[in-house]
C-alpha cells in the first residue's frame, strides 16, 4: 500500500508506476482504493462509474479497469456535500456527517471488493487518501491504515519535497500513527525532487536513523511524462499557467467552481502552438480563439456563478468566436434548464445562456456509457470533419431535446451495445456547438480538424503534430523513471515477491 504525508504527495502516480513496473515482472496486477474524491470519473465498459486515477493505474497494470478497483467514489457538489457513487452507482447526495452515518455499510463494499481482486490477481497495490493521521478522522477511516491493517500490507509512505517541510512531515505523521500502525510503514520515499542529490542525502542518513524506517530513494520532479491526471490540486496547477510563450491559438476553458473531467483538455495542453488557458472570474476573457465551456458536476450553480461574475455576458456577446460546450457546459448553452425533480436544485426551472436551440430536464437517474460513432453532420467548426470516428464516454443526470433534427454526431454503441442515437446541437448562427461526449479531443482527427479549422479563421499555419507518444510509453518512463530512483529490490522484498523469476509465480 501507499499512503501520503498529505493530498498530492505522488501516491497516484507511484501507483500506477509501481503497478508498469511488477507487470513487467511477469506479475498479474491490479490497482486499489477504496474511496476516492474526484470530480474527474471514467465510465467502465458495463457503464459503471469509478475514479480516473484507478483507471490510469489499471492501464498501467495493463488490466481492465473494474469498480472494484475503486467501490467508493465521492463527487463534491459543495464544500459539504457529495454525490456518493458506490460500486459505480449513485447512491445519492450527502453531507459529510451523513455520509460518515454508513461507515459500516461501506466498509463492507471495500473489504468484498478487496478480497475479490486478492482472489483474481497475484498482486494488489493500494493507495491510500490525503493522510493516515488525520486524527479527527481516524475513528471513520475506511481508505487508509483500516485497509493496511484488514490485509496486513507493507505501507510505502510518499512525502511531496516540493512544498516544503518534508523531514516534519514524515516525522509527523509516523508520531501519529498507532503503534501497530507505525508497524506496518516499511519504506519512505521521498517525492518530487529538484536538485543537487547529494545535499539531501545527510538528511535522509538522519531520517532512517530518527525513524527506524529505510528510505527507498528519492523521486525527482519531471516534466516530460502525460499521466492523466485527477485531484484539484493539479487543476490548480492548471488554472495558473495563463501563458504558455509563443502559441499561434488560444483557447479558453471557463474555470468553473465545480468543473468535472477537465481531462478531457490534456490532448489540447499537448498541442504545439496552441495556449490552453483556464479563465476565472478575475480573469479576462479577451478575444480566445475557441471557448469552452466544461462538464460540471453542478451545472445549475455554476450558471448562477457565470452570470454572478459577468463572465455568461462576455460569452454570450463575443463576435464570432466559436463556444463548444460539453455535459454541464452543453446544458448551459441552451434555452431553459429543468429540475422539477430537485435533482440538483430547489429552482424548478432556469434560463440558459441561450446559445443553443435545446432544452434540458434533469433526471433522478444517471447516464453513464462508452460510446463509439462518428461526425456525422459537419458544419462551423467541423465543416471538415465529416465521417471521422469518435470514442468517449457520457456521465450525466439530464435529457437534452434540440429544435433541430440535425445533430452533429451519431453514436453507433453505447456500453457496447449497438444503436445509433444522435448526440449534440449546433448553434443558431453555426457558431455553437454542444455535447455529451466527454473525451472529444483524445479524437486525434477530430481534433486535429477543429484545430485547422480555427487556423484556417485566424489566418495562421496550424503547426504540425509530431509523433506523439502512446500511453504505454508514457507508463514505460514512468515505470523507468521510478526503478533508476527507488531501490526497486528492496521494494520487491517488502512486498515478498523477491527472488521469484519472470512468470514464474
Amino acid at each position: 500500500m501507499v499512503q501520503g504525508t498529505a493530498s498530492s504527495a505522488g501516491k497516484s502516480t507511484l501507483v500506477a508506476a509501481l503497478c508498469r513496473i511488477f507487470r513487467q515482472d511477469g506479475w498479474n496486477v491490479a490497482p486499489f482504493k477504496a474511496q476516492n474524491m474526484s470530480l474527474n470519473s471514467f465510465v467502465t465498459r458495463d457503464g459503471k462509474e469509478m475514479g480516473r486515477a484507478q483507471v490510469v493505474q489499471a492501464e498501467a497494470a495493463c488490466v481492465e479497469p473494474a469498480v472494484e478497483m475503486n467501490p467508493i467514489l465521492l463527487k463534491p457538489e459543495a464544500d459539504n456535500r457529495s454525490q456518493v457513487v458506490v460500486m459505480g452507482k449513485p447512491l445519492r447526495g450527502l453531507a459529510a456527517k451523513e455520509y460518515y452515518s454508513l461507515k459500516d455499510r461501506l466498509w463492507q463494499v471495500v473489504t468484498q471488493s478487496l478480497d475479490l481482486l486478492r482472489e483474481q490477481y497475484d498482486l494488489v497495490v493500494m493507495e491510500g487518501a490525503g493522510s493516515p493521521a488525520e486524527v479527527n478522522l481516524k475513528d471513520r477511516d475506511i481508505v487508509n491504515m483500516r485497509v493496511a491493517r484488514y490485509c496486513q500490507a507493507p505501507v510505502l509512505l510518499v512525502a511531496d519535497i516540493d512544498r516544503g517541510g518534508v523531514f516534519a512531515s514524515i516525522v509527523g505523521t509516523l508520531e501519529l500513527l498507532e503503534p501497530e500502525e507505525r508497524a506496518l510503514v516499511k519504506a519512505i520515499v521521498i517525492n518530487k525532487f529538484r536538485g543537487d542529490l547529494s545535499l539531501l542525502t545527510p538528511g535522509l542518513a538522519w531520517l532512517e536513523e530518527r525513524t527506524g524506517i529505510p528510505v527507498a530513494g528519492v523521486i525527482p520532479y519531471y516534466r516530460d511524462i502525460y499521466i492523466a491526471e485527477e485531484d484539484s490540486v493539479s487543476l490548480e496547477k492548471r488554472r495558473a499557467m495563463k501563458t504558455k510563450g509563443a502559441y499561434t491559438l488560444d483557447i479558453a476553458v471557463i474555470g468553473l467552481p465545480h468543473i468535472s473531467n477537465f481531462d478531457d483538455f490534456d490532448p489540447l495542453e499537448q498541442e504545439p502552438g496552441v495556449r490552453l488557458r483556464y479563465v476565472e472570474a478575475n480573469d479576462a476573457l479577451g478575444k480566445p480563439d475557441l471557448i469552452i465551456l466544461p462538464g460540471t458536476k453542478s451545472t445549475i450553480a455554476d450558471l448562477e456563478y457565470l452570470r454572478h461574475t459577468n463572465l455568461a455576458d462576455e460569452i454570450v456577446q463575443q463576435d464570432n468566436t466559436p463556444v463548444i460546450g460539453i455535459c454541464g457546459g452543453y446544458q448551459m448553452l441552451g434555452d431553459v434548464i429543468r429540475d422539477p425533480d430537485g435533482v440538483e436544485s430547489d429552482k424548478p426551472e432556469v434560463k440558459g445562456l441561450g446559445l443553443l436551440p435545446v432544452s434540458t430536464t434533469f433526471l433522478p437517474t444517471k447516464s453513464t456509457y462508452q460510446i463509439k460513432g462518428f461526425v456525422d453532420y459537419g458544419a462551423g467548426l467541423l465543416r471538415n470533419a465529416t465521417g471521422n470516428p469518435i470514442t468517449g464516454y457520457e456521465i450525466h443526470m439530464g435529457q437534452t431535446v434540440a429544435e433541430t433534427p440535425k445533430a452533429p454526431f451519431v453514436i453507433q454503441e453505447r456500453s457496447r451495445q449497438p444503436c445509433r442515437d444522435t448526440d449534440g446541437c449546433y448553434g443558431r448562427k453555426g457558431n455553437v456547438l454542444g455535447t455529451y461526449i466527454h473525451g472529444l479531443f483524445h479524437n486525434e482527427g477530430l481534433r486535429r480538424s477543429i484545430l485547422a479549422e480555427l487556423a484556417m479563421r485566424r489566418g495562421v499555419e496550424l503547426a504540425p503534430w509530431g509523433r506523439v507518444t502512446s500511453k504505454e510509453e508514457e507508463y514505460d518512463k514512468l515505470a523507468s523513471l521510478v526503478m533508476s530512483s527507488l531501490d526497486i529490490e528492496l521494494i520487491r522484498r517488502i512486498c515478498g515477491i523477491h527472488g521469484f523469476p519472470l512468470g514464474q509465480h
